[in-house]
């Protein structure tokens, strides 16, 4: 990947104007050449996303391994909450 990324800007902030880019191109009311632009844009901002994730699960992994550099697996405990549909409403939500 380049470093086409803005100075400073963060994952949060990247992926908002990606939403933002998303909702402009689905409202259906731009001009082609201004949604090839946006959609130029979008493509870059998914990328740039992908890319902090993958950087991201990389350092996680490094992190997990233990003193002879070997993975540290662990089974995952779910946080105990009040609301209890909430799991799989967000399975379903893709």
């Amino acid at each position: 990947m380049t470093n086409s990324a803005e100075p400073g800007r963060t994952f949060e902030a990247s992926l908002e104007a990606l939403e933002r880019i998303v909702r402009q191109l689905e409202s259906g009311d731009l001009p082609l050449e201004k949604s090839l632009e946006l959609f130029e844009q979008g493509i870059r901002l998914s990328r740039e996303c992908q890319e902090r994730l993958s950087q991201a699960e990389r350092r996680i992994e490094i992190l997990l391994r233990d003193n002879q550099g070997r993975p540290v697996a662990s089974p995952f405990k779910e946080p105990l909450n009040d609301t209890p549909d909430r799991g799989e409403n967000e399975e379903n939500a893709f």
